[in-house]
């Protein structure tokens, strides 16, 4: 089957089944990637729900000075939480779980993943950190209070149930290795007869850089939360002061895995961004192998960069100066993507739905979030604006205007073809909408206020800074109402929208050559690639 071969008629029987079983346990001991890939979808949908409530709730009590509705120490668990929730049981394995499973298989022509029962493993140690997580909020002392950082001497004293919530990370950590040695194992080993590296489509490159993250970095953090662990329970000393440790050592190692895991949630994203662009302007990708080769270079410079994060907490001139360049270095990168992607859309015949208005935001969202980001990796400035709201907007404008809109993206461009259905396109463009404009007067406004010098996980604040507070809290409000006018746009066309069939979008990757949905073993014969998907020689582009 060459790569642009006319797409099926709609498959018929909806959902895959290779298990036998009916009901529930078709799916959660099924083996098939595309089943994996939802249930991944549903969890990580449903934590972010869960995050994007309690992130209400903390600008709800920030929206005037004082008491609104919550204590100190309740709002110090729910930050907390919510930064669990969002980092490590969304944003991490969102990408590479939902959509990486969902698509990459038959991205590169393949029935399946290489390892079909650990691939269901790793869901399933997911869920078993996760449920672990939520046991530590309602157990021994209460939800811990340390902010997803977990920062020491202070994790290793609180009385809250850190080390039941940190055990709970260390088990998603491996399901995040296992994942990554089965995507490098799969674009290595079942790609389609005549899927070179050169034909690669560029959100499984993104794939792969983002696995080598998953499989090298990730150890560091499994080890370091079980210091953690033995510190509280042991009493080690190994990173508590008092007892002759370095905190300044659990920063390191922390930053080590957590600056890289970054990448874990922003290169997939821009792979997806690299995806939909051409195909809504009607372009081949300008410079394809620039793009595909700066995903591997932001992978391996991403990882030498942590050490930003700690210009402030005590290092020689030296380490700051390297750390510094460092930190400018990665930007290049992540800028030869956002020229490449403009570039595309030069005299493009673009195409304004859904999927490409939320890829749009991605790039203005992601660019803002990058230039405020060498503001903090330049040491002069950093020391000025570390730990203020400023790192929190530029956070947000990163991973939430980054990652977050281009999952939203993937959303609207890739669940018609796994559903049948589609959804109501009017609803969807205002949805985006009102998500763009509250998103940016949100964070925004916060970066305004760490400019202002309003230090960040404070539950009060001086009165100066209640004006703005409120305009981003009311920014808020803007965001989720957009949010849920999304999902339900989104899941009404899914469950009983129009049918979706062929190749609606124009999409020239080897998921819109096989029916809609697909069939349980993605291709009825070994496809046959002739030319690369972003060619567009032949058919595929209208």
């Amino acid at each position: 089957m060459s790569l642009y071969e006319h797409p099926q008629p709609a498959a018929e029987g909806g959902f895959w089944s290779d298990t036998g079983k009916s009901g529930i346990a078709s799916w959660i001991f099924s083996t098939d990637h595309k089943r994996i890939g939802l249930l991944y979808f549903y969890s990580v949908l449903a934590f972010f729900l869960v995050g994007v409530l309690l992130g209400l709730l903390l600008r709800l009590e920030l929206m005037a000075p004082g008491h609104t509705i919550m204590g100190a120490q309740t709002y110090n668990a729910i930050f907390t939480v919510h930064g669990v929730v969002m980092i490590f049981l969304f944003i991490i394995p969102g990408f590479p779980g939902a959509f990486g499973n969902l698509v990459m298989p038959i991205q590169i022509g393949a029935r399946d993943v290489s390892f079909p029962r650990l691939n269901l493993f790793s869901w399933w140690l997911y869920i078993i950190g996760a449920a672990i997580i939520l046991v530590s909020l309602f157990t021994g002392g209460g939800p811990p209070d340390t902010g997803w950082t977990f920062y020491v001497p202070f994790s290793a004293r609180t009385g809250t149930n850190v080390s039941l919530a940190v055990f709970g990370v260390f088990i998603i950590g491996f399901s995040s290795i296992l994942t990554g040695v089965n995507f490098v194992t799969t674009i290595h080993r079942l790609r389609a007869e005549g899927m070179t590296w050169g034909r690669l489509p560029l959100f499984v490159w993104s794939l792969y850089a983002t696995a080598w993250v998953q499989i090298l970095a990730t150890p560091i953090l499994g080890i370091t939360l079980v210091l953690i662990m033995a510190e509280r329970l042991l009493g080690t000393g190994l990173f508590d002061p008092a007892l002759g440790g370095d905190p300044i050592m659990f920063q390191h190692l922390f930053w080590i895995y957590s600056h890289p895991a970054v990448y874990i949630m922003i290169l997939p994203a821009m792979g997806v961004i690299s995806d939909i662009i051409p195909v809504f302007s009607r372009k081949p990708i300008f410079g394809y192998k620039m793009i595909a080769f700066s995903s591997l270079a932001i992978a391996a410079a991403g990882s030498l960069v942590w050490g930003h994060h700690m210009f402030t907490s005590g290092m020689s001139d030296t380490a700051i100066l390297v750390f510094s360049f460092l930190t400018f270095v990665v930007a290049i990168p992540s800028a030869i993507k956002v020229f490449n992607w403009v570039s595309t859309l030069y005299k493009g015949s673009i195409s304004l739905e859904a999927p490409m208005l939320f890829a749009l935001s991605f790039i203005l969202l992601f660019s803002i979030g990058g230039l405020s980001g060498l503001i903090l990796g330049a040491a002069a400035t950093d020391i000025h604006v570390h730990d203020t709201h400023f790192v929190v907007g530029h956070f947000h404008y990163v991973i939430l205007g980054g990652s977050g809109f281009a999952f939203f993206a993937a959303m609207h461009y890739w669940l018609p073809k796994f559903y049948g259905r589609r959804y109501a396109e009017k609803p969807a463009i205002v949805a985006w909408a009102l998500m763009f404009v509250g998103f940016n007067i949100l964070y925004f406004t916060m970066q305004v206020l760490g400019m202002q010098g309003m230090p960040r996980r404070y539950y009060d604040y001086l009165p100066e800074f209640a004006t703005l507070n409120l305009v981003s809290t009311i920014g808020s409000w803007i965001m989720v109402a957009g949010l849920v006018l999304l999902m339900v746009n989104l899941f009404r066309g899914l469950l009983w929208g129009p049918p979706f069939t062929g190749n609606p979008w124009g999409g020239a990757t080897l998921e819109w050559s096989i029916p809609t949905p697909p069939p349980t073993e993605n291709f009825e014969e070994e496809p046959l690639v002739t030319h690369g998907p972003y060619d567009f020689k032949g058919t595929g582009i209208p």
